[in-house]
């Protein structure tokens, strides 16, 4: 028999509703099956939608605090950026209580992913990465796609943090943002690639070689945490795009996952200092930012506001 559960529908990577990138969230799955977890998702047709249920005894003593489930239109994911971060917000304003009030952890099919608080917003720890190179008989096939020319592209990866992504690091956010893919063809590089999309960035702070990069990275880690924050501001110096396999959505408005393995990567090979702002969703309507922070310790965290839009309970 189904039941009502109750039931949130959440703007993430946004303080400003319906200019981020939709998430459902069911806040009582445990009694639904896979089936109906992915008939529902289908029906909500939107990127992701969330089932949180109890953690599993093992993930509970390691410290879990709830865990999701995470569907598109057409399969599970086992991890995903603004699922967390939408999915977090949702679980604490429905009453969740964190074991630690200083972190929240939440578990995952990658596994326990962090979520800290950052002033109102929360920030997840991004999941380790593999990275390598695109390999050369995809590339470009790759750029053919997208409409550019080698000579826009300043770097290359392939990112792999539970999503499969390619990365594509651009020569100017006007690069970027005046893109025209052929949207079949980069369906088809995808699918031979084994990647679910390809996301493309420019750093607009400095040029990678200039040294400035490397000297906002001292100045961000001798101010530290909320610090070196607060001192890079709120505007963005990093403009993304995310094109992915499901020509249904065709381009993704915020990324979480692929901002996390695209922060890990450029920060690594000293393309981007250790704190920045990504903007993302600027072609398609949508004021999508995305908080990057590099610890002390190295950790990445991947930070973002969000806000409830629709508030109330689901049959199922």
């Amino acid at each position: 028999m189904a039941r009502t559960h109750p039931f949130k529908q959440v703007d993430v990577f946004t303080a400003k509703p319906y200019f981020g990138n939709a998430l459902a969230v069911v806040l009582d799955g445990k009694d639904l099956s896979d089936a109906q977890m992915q008939r529902f998702a289908m029906w909500t047709n939107l990127a992701e939608t969330t089932f949180l249920l109890p953690p599993t005894a093992e993930a509970a003593a390691a410290g879990a605090d709830y865990q999701v489930r995470i569907f598109t239109t057409a399969y599970e994911m086992p991890f995903a950026g603004h699922p967390t971060l939408g999915s977090c917000h949702a679980w604490l304003e429905h009453g969740g209580v964190p074991k630690d009030p200083a972190r929240i952890v939440q578990q995952c099919k990658v596994g326990l992913v962090p979520i800290q608080r950052q002033g109102s917003r929360l920030a997840f720890a991004a999941p380790a990465l593999q990275r390598s190179a695109i390999a050369a008989d995809l590339l470009p096939a790759l750029l053919s796609a997208l409409g550019l020319q080698a000579g826009q592209l300043v770097a290359s990866q392939h990112l792999v943090n539970g999503p499969k992504f390619f990365g594509l690091l651009l020569d100017s956010a006007h690069s970027v943002l005046n893109l025209a893919p052929d949207l079949a063809a980069v369906k088809a590089v995808l699918a031979q690639g084994g990647c679910s999309g390809v996301g493309v960035a420019a750093v607009e702070t400095a040029e990678p070689r200039s040294g400035l990069i490397l000297r906002s990275n001292r100045e961000a880690r001798a101010f530290g945490g909320s610090a070196a924050a607060a001192a890079v501001g709120e505007q963005p110096s990093v403009e993304v795009r995310m094109f992915v396999s499901d020509l249904v959505v065709a381009e993704d408005p915020i990324t979480g996952s692929f901002n996390a393995s695209l922060a890990q990567w450029l920060i690594a090979d000293g393309h981007a200092p250790t704190v920045y702002v990504a903007a993302q969703g600027t072609c398609i309507g949508r004021e999508g930012r995305v908080y990057i922070e590099q610890d002390g310790a190295g950790q990445v965290w991947v930070g973002g506001d969000s806000v409830t839009c629709i508030d109330g309970s689901v049959l199922l």
